[in-house]
């Protein structure tokens, strides 16, 4: 059962280590094709807040935004397939911090054909946030190896 355990973890956590990989290959000067597809974006989400809260959201540069993401993906997805909890938890807050920004198909109405593409990529980063949760509630379930020379203490009723 331990190595079918480690290539689901390799196989879960390849999906965010290539995805930071291309990102981080592409970066360049400008922050790459990933800094052009967030910019706008993201600027739409931080005039949005900065409306809905009344405080002004101080201005980050898109390119240390993109190095944010990337460095989550990549040591997310190496600490996950070391089954470290650290690492479950860094892909959870990439994926609750990047999804409702990027994949913002309420934006569009029904019948764009926008819509139904980032609806799809919501609805798969929600699937890919409720595994990486399972996987922290399976293993803070599971109860750490008794000594083997310690006899179990009975109840005393």
């Amino acid at each position: 059962m331990g190595f079918l355990s480690f290539a689901g973890r390799v196989l879960f956590a390849l999906f965010f280590v290539l995805t930071a990989y291309q990102d981080f290959s592409e970066f360049g000067l400008d922050g790459g094709s990933a800094a052009k597809a967030l910019a706008p974006k993201y600027d739409l989400f931080m005039n949005y807040a900065s409306l809905h809260l009344g405080v002004k959201v101080p201005e980050v540069d898109i390119k240390h935004i993109v190095t944010a993401t990337v460095a989550l993906r990549g040591l997310g997805g190496i600490l996950f397939i070391f089954s470290s909890s650290f690492g479950a938890y860094l892909l959870l807050s990439y994926l609750a911090l990047v999804t409702p920004i990027l994949l913002d198909f309420y934006s569009y109405d029904i019948e764009k054909p926008e819509f139904v593409q980032l609806f799809l990529k919501f609805t798969q980063n929600l699937a890919l946030f409720g595994a990486t949760l399972l996987f922290i509630g399976m293993k803070n379930s599971v109860p750490k190896k008794m000594s083997r020379n310690k006899a179990p203490k009975t109840k005393i009723t």
